[in-house]
């Protein structure tokens, strides 16, 4: 009998310090499609990536015309001719993995003109999430872009809407 009251206690004990928790989610996916800024910094990213890779594309165009040329008079060459040979072209490969280190590695070219774009509007899209947050009293808000595999939501916790209304209305 004094198990069962002392356990009855403890559970009391839990209960009054376990309070319901209020969560909804977002999904930033589509939020940052409907926010023109955002759309205009991905063209221009884009745009500038079309632009490097194209560069890229031709540098290893040339190297392909270079080795082709180095396969069909091989035969013909001498053994220091073909060393000389492979030497340009392995150099020329080692220059093209570099320049794509520079533009795409991770503190590359494309990675600081992303963070120069997109960190200033992925700063006032937090704001509104925290502005809802605080609003709508949620002791969590989760993404789902961010989150695989979730195979169900409520659409009654989704608040995707009230953060874009927020975000525009920061922006005034």
């Amino acid at each position: 009998m004094k198990r069962i009251l002392v356990a009855l206690v403890a559970l009391m004990a839990c209960l009054g310090t376990v309070r319901a928790q209020k969560i909804a989610y977002v999904n930033t996916e589509t939020l940052l499609a409907e926010i023109p800024a955002y759309v205009a910094a991905q063209n221009q990213l884009d745009a500038l990536s079309d632009k490097y890779k194209a560069a890229i594309e031709t540098e290893l165009g040339k190297i392909e015309t270079l080795y082709q040329s180095y396969q069909s008079s091989k035969g013909s060459m001498t053994a220091a001719q073909r060393q000389n040979a492979e030497n340009e072209i392995i150099s020329k490969e080692r220059v093209v993995q570099e320049k794509q280190k520079i533009y795409f590695g991770e503190d590359g070219i494309m990675a600081k003109k992303a963070e120069e774009l997109l960190a200033p509007i992925q700063k006032q899209v937090d704001k509104a999430i925290a502005d809802v947050a605080k609003m709508g009293g949620y002791d969590l808000v989760i993404d789902l872009a961010a989150m695989q595999g979730v195979v169900y939501k409520n659409e009654a916790l989704d608040v995707t809407q009230f953060v874009l209304v927020r975000y525009r209305e920061n922006q005034k």
